[in-house]
Formats: C-alpha cells, structure tokens, sequence
C-alpha cells in the first residue's frame, strides 16, 4: 500500500513540474515526440532533430549512449523514468546544451559517472538503487536546479555539502529498503532546500533518528510511516516529530501512508500543535489498536488548517465521542475530514474559529450539528458524498450559522416535501451546491432567498414552478441533467447571468429567452432532444443575434433529434422556408397561386377556344356510345342512305362546297332533294321517304333555315320519325347563329330541339375543321346492305 501511494504522489509532483516547464517554454516552438509505453529496448533513431520534449518512459530501455541523444541539439526535456537503466554517463548529455529537465527515476541505476553536464532545472534520480546519494560535486554548478530527486540506502553529510550552495525549490528523498542508519542523523541539515518530501522504506518498522527538520525547508512531507508495535509505542517517530519544533520557517507538513496505533496518531496531532506548522495534512492512514482517553492540551497553536483523508481502522468499539470532540474543539480555521467512514461530528463545546469546513466522503446523516449555536462564524461546509435524506433537516442545520456562505450538499440522496413545511435558511448563504440528488420541482420553494449561485444538476426536476419564491439575487443556475421541458424565463431570475441546462429534455426552446434574459452572459443548453421544426427556427435565429461567446458549446453541442431526416445535423445547418413556417403567408400564397392558375386557365380556354374542343369530344363520345347500344340489323332493314340533308337553299353553296366533299370521299350516301327526290311524287311525300331510307337527318341551321317553309316540313317530320321509331336520327349542325327573337313561333319543335339537344357548331378557325368533319362522320357511320357496290367501308 505504502510503496504504490508514494508512487502517485511522486508521479503528481513530477506532473506538475512538466507542466510548470511548459508553460515557461511555451512562447518557443516546441515539437513533442511521446514514444512512452511502446516496449522499446534502445532510444528510436527515427526522431527529428527539431524534437523538444522526448518522452520515451515506461519502456525497457537499459542504456544510454551518446550517439542515441546527440543529434537532439534542442533538445529541453527527456523523460526516460521506468525503464532498465543501470549506469549513466552523465557526459551523453555534452552536446544537449539546451536540455533542463532529465527524469530517471524508477529505473535500476546503481552508479553515475560525473562530467561537466548541462545545467539542468529538473534532475530526477530517485527510486533508483543506489547505495550512496548520486551527487556529484558537478551537481554544484547546476545554478539553474529547482528540483532534485535523489535515492539511497545510506546518506553522507559529505555529499549533501557538494549542493548546500545551491537554492533548491524541491527535494526529493527515497529511502531504500535496505536503508541502514548511520551515525550522523543530521546529515540533512545542509541542504537549502524550501520544500523536502522523505519517502522512507516501505513494510518497515520506522526506528530512525533522522532529523528531518531542515532549516530551511517550509513544506515538509514524510511517506511510509509504520510503528505499531507496543513496546516502543512509535517513539521513534514521535521523537522525529518533535524536533519540528526547531524550524521556525517550516509552515506545512503531510504525512503520507501511515500504519500505526490510536494513540499514537492522537499524539502526532499533538506534537504537531506546538510547532509552528500551519497546514498539516494526514492521509492513507491505517489504524489498529485500542484509544486510550487523555486530554487534549489546545493553547499555544500556529495550526490553521488541518486535513485527514482516507482513514481505515479495524477497531469498532473505540470511544468516537471522544475523537469527534477533540477535533470539533480544535481552535483552527479550516479542518478536513474525508474518506474516513466517520458517522458524526458534535457540535464545538464553545465558540469556534471554524472558517472551512470539509466532510465530505463520509457517512454523516442529516442529525450532523443539529442544533449548533457555535458555529456562527462559519463560512464554508462541504457535507458532499455522505448519507443525508431530508433537506429540511439541512435547512435547520444552517438556522444558527450565521456567517454560512457556501454549502456543497452534493451526492447525497436529499428530498424536498413541501408538507414539511419548515424551510428557512440562513440569509448570508450565496452558494449552494444540490447536485446528484433526488430533488423535484418542490425544490425551487425552498430556496435561500439570497443564494447567487445554484447548483442543482443531476436531479429529478422537470419543470421550473412559475410561482416560486423570487430570487433576484440569483446569478448562476445549474440545472443539467435533469428531465427540464423549457428554457426557464428570466421573470423570477431577475438578475441571471450564467445558465446551464445541457442534458435535459429541451425539445422546442423558447425564442424569446434572450429577449426575458437581458443579463445572460453565458447559457450552456447543448446536448438536448431538438427537434428541428419551424417552432425552432425562431430560437435558432435569436442565437444569431447574440454573441458567439455567450452561447456555451455553440455550434458542435446543438444538434436535431427529430425528425430523423434531420437526426445528427447541428442546428446552425438546419434550414427551412420561412413560407413553410407562415400558416398565413402561405394560404395567401396558395389562394393568389391559384387566382393566378384560374386566371391563366381562363385566358387559355378563351384564346384556344377549349370549351368548344370540350364540347366536341363530348358528343363525340356520345354519338359513339349511342351507336354501339343500336341493333345494327335493325337499322340496315330499310335503309339507302347514310344522312338527309335538309338546308335552306341560302346555304347550298356550304352544303355543295364543305359538307358533300368532306363525307362523300369517306362513303357516305347522302341523300339530296335536288338528286333524290323521285319525279312524280309530291315534296311531302319526296321529304317523308327520304327521311325513312336515311340512318340520319341533317339540319343545317342558320337565319336562312327559319325562313324556309320547307325546312320547317323536313324538321317536322325528321322529329315525328324521332318519336315514332325511337331512334336518335336528328343531327343539328348550326352554321351561324341563330337569334332566338329570330325563330318564328311555328318553329317550336326547332325551339325545343335545340333546348334539349347538342348541336354542333361550324368553326369559322380552319385548325378546328378537321375536329368538326370527324365528330360528324363519327356521328352517322353505320354499314348500310350492300344494295350497291359503291358502300364499302366500314365506320366504327
């Protein structure tokens, strides 16, 4: 346990280092070649000579040559830790005169030859297995040298002496496991050094008289602590402790990866209470043992703050009221206590100086300083990571402190009732952190009314109650990862500033959110259901207006979820028609699309006369259909001819011209007065035999037609056979329009006729002849007996 945490902290200290490196380095070009964890047994020649920063740990590396580094002029930092290094020549470096940090640790490296070497800020030797320190008289002139790690089994004030001139930030110290006590304890003392971390050997029961406290050192920490044996009762250790007394300079110390007693580790707080430390950390810390009950002797303390974390104990039948009081007693400033499985915590018997407080990790319950009047000076509490239920119990606990700014009660399985009634926080409270619980949307009624900011995230609220209390104090506002419908208003948020709301169920934002919250300077609403309809375009719209800045996560944290033509696109390319969104603007458009589309069609029908095309094909269709429904036998019993022409001898010059030609050169018989009227018989009885031995009678109507009396018989008589046989035999061909003021009364049949049937009208547009000559053969086609040989054609 001890070797792997000393570890970690070894590899947190060089971390930062690098990091400190780089941002020093960082306005120079810097080219990084990271080659770490590759299994390598040699440095790769394939490196560029431009190569800066060279990370080649972790790997199986067990030597180090000249010829490997020397094109790498520019070189500034080399990371060779964990590999299988056992010599070093430190002359391979000669010609890496740019080179500052050089790490080898954790390698196998028991001899280095010294050189003239480069002068470095970072030099890292440590757990390594050298015997003696590796410090060369050469470490002298490394005037530059702010961290130095360094290992052995046994230490020399000798050589410590090489480096005394040097100011060094850091040093680092690992003890070997075979790390053997010599006579002179003190054969640190000449190190100038401001912060010194020990790491003693691990497993090993601590029986050293090393002094530790050098005079120069602010910062001490000291790893791998195990005294648990009662005979000698952590003397050892105890007696290290105690000579801190005498650097006044030394400010912090951490103890790290300790194994020891109950009251042993009481006394360590106590040793350290009288020195001048101000910040004493303690963690990893396994206790065993029975506690035995003494005083705690509290005046006389430069102790500010104290921090414990990850304590294991394998006793349950300790006397924890006595161990909480002598903590909650302490007069610091800032106390910690976390990872340590503590139940509670009493309340300060007096008045505390309590400024900070930090229980988080622990397994407090909402009874923790319940009824506290001694906290009135409290500033700040972290009660993060325990068992705590009932926020109303947490509302009273905060009652009485009076000065309470910040309180973290995160990750904890807190709920609101607002049965409950009781909600009254202390006014100072201005930070309030209610993470990761099981609040709901009774929360926002049971808030500080002064609280700034407002961590409720990762939670169970769905919607933001209109009517909660007024929190114009409030400026930031988490509430992500919860089940959040809408973008909340700003009408009771009067003075927000920072909103963060990603991770919710936020499908139609609303667009006028930037317009209710005018202070917005930042708003974090990304990863979000969207869906990508019109009601979005407003609010996509509306972030265009607003600086990029304020938008958190713009554009690449905005995408469409619905529909799934859209799913995955980013919101800023989401595109639609503003005539598609305008219910209004688009029947407008459609209702002056179609007035333009009617007007359109009406100037076309009348330009290319449609409706007379339309009529046309219509009896066209007719006149077929009626002729497919005649006994076909029926009709050819008696007849001669195909079509009756009655016309009025104005217009016999159309009939001779047009109409004969055009039927005539298909077959058809037609039958005239002028040729077929037998001599001898009278016209009455010419007109009635013709009109039998006829398939149709043709009537060409015009002004002239209506003057004729003989007309006037054909049409009587043409009608009677209508009526008498039954046939649809009338055909009725207007050649010129007839007025109907112009038909005499006598012509009521005519009248009637052309009431109640279709007539074809003669086009005076010769495109429109050939229409008109097709509907009318189509008309009177028939197969008449073949009486002659002059019919022979066929009319379907």
């Amino acid at each position: 346990m001890t070797k792997t945490n000393s570890t970690i902290f070894h590899f947190a200290i060089i971390f930062m280092l690098i990091l400190e490196i780089k941002i020093q380095l960082s306005d120079k070009s810097e080219i990084l070649v990271d080659r770490s964890k590759r299994g390598l047994i040699h440095v790769p020649k394939d490196l560029s000579l431009e190569t800066t920063i060279l990370d080649i740990s972790q790997n199986d590396i067990s030597e180090l040559r000249t010829s490997d580094i020397l094109s790498l002029s520019k070189l500034r930092i080399l990371r060779i830790s964990h590999n299988r290094i056992q010599y070093l020549d430190m002359s391979v470096f000669k010609f890496n005169q740019e080179l500052e940090y050089l790490d080898l640790s954790h390698n196998k490296l028991e001899k280095i030859s010294c050189h003239p070497t480069v002068n470095l800020k970072h030099l890292d030797l440590s757990f390594n297995a050298f015997d003696a320190l590796p410090i060369c008289k050469e470490f002298g002139n490394m005037s530059q040298l702010e961290f130095l790690g360094l290992s052995a089994t046994q230490l020399q004030k000798s050589k410590v002496l090489s480096i005394a001139h040097l100011h060094i930030n850091k040093v680092l110290l690992v003890l070997g496991d075979l790390y053997r006590e010599k006579e002179d304890p003190e054969s640190l003392q000449d190190l100038n050094t401001e912060s010194l971390h020990i790491v003693f050997p691990t497993g090993k029961e601590f029986n050293f008289i090393l002094d530790v406290s050098v005079s120069t050192a602010v910062s001490l920490e000291l790893s791998n602590i195990k005294c648990v044996l009662e005979e000698h009762g952590c003397s050892y250790f105890l007696h290290v402790l105690s000579k801190l007394q005498k650097n006044s300079r030394l400010s912090s110390l951490t103890l790290n990866n300790i194994e020891t007693t109950w009251n042993s580790f009481i006394m360590m707080f106590q040793l350290v209470w009288h020195t001048s430390i101000e910040y004493f950390s303690i963690l990893n810390v396994k206790l065993q043992g029975q506690l035995q009950v003494r005083d705690f002797y509290y005046p006389d303390t430069s102790l500010k703050a104290l921090s414990i974390y990850q304590v294991v104990s394998n006793m349950f039948s300790l006397s924890q009221s006595y161990i909480y009081k002598i903590f909650a007693n302490m007069k610091i400033q800032n106390f910690t206590v976390s990872g340590t499985q503590m139940v509670h915590m009493v309340c300060p018997s007096q008045m505390s100086p309590f400024l900070h407080l930090d229980f988080s990790n622990n397994l407090l319950t909402d009874m923790v300083f319940n009824n506290c009047e001694t906290l009135t000076r409290l500033e700040t509490l972290s009660l993060q990571k325990n068992e705590l239920k009932k926020l109303a119990n947490i509302v009273h606990m905060t009652k009485e402190m009076k000065s309470l700014k910040q309180l973290d009660i995160s990750q904890n399985s807190l709920s609101y009732d607002e049965n409950e009634g009781y909600c009254s926080w202390t006014i100072s409270l201005l930070t309030l952190n209610m993470s990761s619980n099981i609040l709901t949307d009774s929360v926002f009624r049971c808030l500080p009314p002064r609280v700034k900011v407002l961590d409720l995230h990762n939670n169970r609220i769905t919607t933001i109650p209109e009517n909660v209390t007024s929190l114009e104090a409030l400026q930031e506002l988490n509430v992500a990862s919860n089940s959040l419908a809408h973008l909340p208003g700003c009408g009771t948020f009067s003075s927000l500033s920072v909103l963060i709301i990603d991770y919710n169920s936020i499908s139609n934002p609303s667009a006028h959110f930037f317009q209710s919250c005018q202070k917005i300077r930042s708003i974090n609403a990304g990863n979000n259901p969207f869906q990508c309809t019109c009601e979005l375009r407003e609010f996509i719209q509306s972030i265009g207006q607003v600086s990029s800045e304020v938008v958190e996560g713009w554009p690449d944290s905005y995408k469409c979820d619905y529909p799934g033509s859209y799913k995955g696109t980013l919101l800023k390319d989401f595109h639609v028609s503003p005539l598609s969104c305008n219910t209004a603007l688009l029947i407008v458009t459609i209702g002056i699309t179609g007035l333009l589309l009617a007007i359109a069609v009406t100037v076309l029908c009348i330009y290319f006369d449609l409706p007379w095309y339309l009529r046309m094909m219509c009896q066209w269709t007719q006149t077929r259909h009626r002729a497919r429904n005649i006994s076909l036998d029926k009709l050819q019993r008696t007849l001669q001819f195909h079509a009756f022409i009655s016309y009025s001898g104005h217009d016999s010059g159309w009939v001779r011209n047009e109409l004969l030609p055009n039927l005539e050169k298909e077959g058809i018989r037609i039958c005239l007065h002028e040729r077929n009227f037998v001599p001898g018989k009278s016209i009455v009885e010419n007109i009635i035999n013709c009109i039998e031995k006829s398939y149709k009678s043709i009537f060409v109507l015009s002004p002239n037609f209506v003057q004729s009396e003989w007309c006037h018989y054909e049409l009587y008589f043409a009608h009677h056979n209508l009526l008498h046989e039954g046939s649809n035999n009338l055909i009725l061909i207007l050649l010129e329009p007839i007025p109907k003021y112009s038909i005499p009364k006598s012509y009521h049949k005519l009248k009637t006729l052309m009431a109640q049937r279709t007539y074809l009208e003669w086009p005076k547009e010769k495109n429109k002849h050939g229409l008109f000559w097709a509907n009318l053969r189509a008309s009177i086609c028939i197969k008449l007996m073949d009486q002659t040989k002059e019919i022979e054609h066929i009319f379907i």
